[in-house]
C-alpha cells in the first residue's frame, strides 16, 4: 500500500482501538460513583459488590487505555509532522490541559482503589468524583481538537505562516459545543448498554440474584437517559454540518445533486461512479426538512465541490447509517425494559427475547461509536484541516510506513488479548464471602449488615 495509506490505516487503527477505552474511561467511573452512593444511602451491599468489581475493571481498562493513548501520542509526531508543525502551536494547550485532567484521574485513582480500608466510606466514595469528571474533561479537550480539525479558529495565516493565535478560541472553535456533547453522551451510551449487556448475558445463563439485576437496572438506566439526548445532539450536529461542512453532510446523506426539496435516502449503497443510491428508502423532502426545518430548501450535493474536495460517499453514507441505526436500536431496547418495568409494577423483565436484545445492544453501541468517528474522519477528507491542509501533505516521508503498520497492529493484538484475558479472570473472580453469603441469603434490606468496606 502507499504511504499515505499505511499512514491512515495506521492512524485510523490506533483510533478504534483507543476510543473503546477513551468511551468506557468517561462513563465506567460515572456508574462506579452512582453504585457506591446508593450502596452507602441503602446500607445493601448488592451496590458495593457492583462498585468493587467495576473499580478493578476500571484499573484493567485505565492501564490498557494509558498505554493504547501513549501510542497515539507517539504517532502524531512520527506520521504527521506537518500536522504537528501547523496545529502544534494552536491546539497544543488543549493536549498539556488534558494531560493534566489525565493525572488527576490517575491520582485519584490510586487512592480509590487503595484507599477502601484506609479511608471512611464517604471520603472513599468522594473519591469517585474527580476520576468520572476528570474523565469527562479529558474527553472534552481532546475531542474539542478534533473539532478543530473540522472548523479551524484561533489563528491567521500570514505569508505562510501561523501566527495572531488564540488557543482558547482554537479550543471552543465552532464545532466544539456540537462534537463534544455527541461524543460524551456516546460515553454513556456505549458504557451503559456495554454493562448492561455483560449482566444481560449472566442472565440469560441463570443468574437472576439482585446483584445481576442491580447492575443490568443501573446500566440501563444510564443508557436509556442517555440515548434520546444522544440523538437530539446528532441532529443538531448535522443542520450545523449544512452550514459548517456541506460537503460531509451530501456525502453523509448520498446527496449527489445540489437538490430543492432534498430527499433523505435510508440505508443503499452511495456509488460514487454513478452518482445514485441504490437499495435506499428515498422519503421525499426529508433531508430540506431535517437540515432547515424548510422541506423547499436547497441542499449543496457533491456535484458542488471540486472532484478533489469531495469525500468518498460509499463509505460516509454506509458508516452514517449503521450509526443511526444502531442508536435507534439501542434506544428501542432501553426504553422497552424500563416501559414492562413499570407496566410490571417494578418487576425487571426477564423474557428472554429481551435479554438477548440487550446484549446485542451492547456491541450495537460500541459499533455506532466506531462508525460515528468513521463518518467525522472520512466526511472530512481530503483535508486533515478543514480548508487549510490536506491529508496527503501532512503525511511523513519517512520509508519503511507498511513495516510500522503491521508492527503497530501486533501491539494492539497483543493488548487485546491482554485486555480480554484480564477482564474474564476478573468475571470468573468470586465476590468476597460475606458480601456473597449476603446476596445469596436474599436479605431484606432491614435485615442487612453495615457495607463492608
Amino acid at each position: 500500500m502507499s504511504d499515505l495509506l499505511a499512514a491512515r490505516a495506521q492512524m485510523g487503527t490506533s483510533l478504534a482501538f483507543h476510543i473503546i477505552f477513551a468511551s468506557l474511561g468517561v462513563g465506567l467511573p460515572l456508574l462506579m460513583c452512582i453504585a457506591e452512593g446508593l450502596a452507602l444511602r441503602t446500607k445493601n451491599p448488592e451496590w458495593m459488590a457492583l462498585t468493587r468489581r467495576w473499580a478493578r475493571a476500571s484499573a484493567i481498562l485505565f492501564a490498557i487505555g494509558a498505554v493504547s493513548g501513549t501510542i497515539l501520542s507517539f504517532e502524531l509526531g512520527l506520521l504527521w509532522p506537518t500536522w504537528i508543525k501547523f496545529a502544534g502551536s494552536v491546539v497544543g494547550p488543549a493536549f498539556a490541559f488534558e494531560g493534566f485532567a489525565f493525572f488527576l484521574e490517575a491520582i485519584f485513582l490510586g487512592l480509590y482503589l487503595y484507599g477502601w480500608d484506609r479511608l471512611t466510606p464517604r471520603a472513599h466514595w468522594l473519591c469517585s468524583f474527580p476520576i468520572w469528571i476528570s474523565g469527562l474533561v479529558s474527553a472534552w479537550f481532546i475531542v474539542s481538537t478534533n473539532a478543530w480539525m473540522n472548523t479551524p479558529a484561533g489563528f491567521v495565516i500570514k505569508n505562510g505562516q501561523v501566527t495572531n493565535i488564540d488557543p482558547i478560541q482554537a479550543m471552543f472553535n465552532p464545532s466544539t459545543p456540537y462534537e463534544t456533547i455527541h461524543m460524551i453522551l456516546a460515553s454513556y451510551v456505549a458504557t451503559g448498554f456495554g454493562v448492561a449487556a455483560v449482566y444481560g448475558w449472566a442472565m440469560l445463563r441463570g443468574k437472576r440474584d439482585g446483584y445481576y439485576r442491580k447492575g443490568l437496572m443501573l446500566a440501563l438506566a444510564t443508557g436509556a437517559i442517555a440515548i434520546p439526548l444522544q440523538i437530539v445532539s446528532g441532529d443538531a450536529n448535522a443542520r450545523f454540518l449544512n452550514t459548517w461542512q456541506p460537503a460531509k453532510l451530501a456525502a453523509m446523506e448520498g446527496l449527489f445533486q445540489t437538490t430543492k426539496g432534498a430527499p433523505l435516502e435510508i440505508g443503499g449503497l452511495a456509488d460514487p461512479a454513478t452518482g445514485k443510491v441504490y437499495y435506499a428508502l428515498e422519503i421525499p423532502r426529508g433531508l430540506s426538512w431535517l437540515a432547515t426545518f424548510d422541506p423547499n430548501s436547497t441542499i449543496r450535493g457533491l456535484n458542488s465541490f471540486p472532484v478533489n474536495d469531495r469525500p468518498n460517499p460509499l463509505p460516509v453514507h454506509t458508516s452514517f447509517d449503521g450509526m443511526v441505526a444502531s442508536g435507534f436500536y439501542a434506544l428501542f431496547i432501553g426504553w422497552l425494559f424500563w416501559m414492562l418495568y413499570f407496566l410490571r409494577k417494578r418487576k425487571i423483565p426477564q423474557n428472554r427475547l429481551l435479554l438477548i436484545g440487550i446484549v446485542l445492544a451492547g456491541p450495537l453501541s460500541f459499533l455506532a461509536i466506531e462508525l460515528g468517528w468513521m463518518v467525522t474522519e472520512l466526511g472530512r477528507q481530503p483535508w486533515v484541516i478543514y480548508g487549510y491542509l490536506r491529508t496527503a501533505d501532512a503525511v511523513t516521508t519517512a520509508p519503511w510506513l507498511n513495516i510500522s503498520f503491521l508492527v503497530f497492529s501486533g501491539i494492539y493484538v497483543v493488548l487485546a488479548i491482554a485486555l480480554i484475558f484480564f477482564l474474564l479472570r476478573l468475571a470468573r473472580t468470586p465476590l468476597p464471602k460475606m458480601e456473597w453469603a449476603e446476596l445469596a441469603a436474599g436479605q431484606s434490606r432491614s435485615q442487612q449488615q453495615q457495607i463492608p468496606v
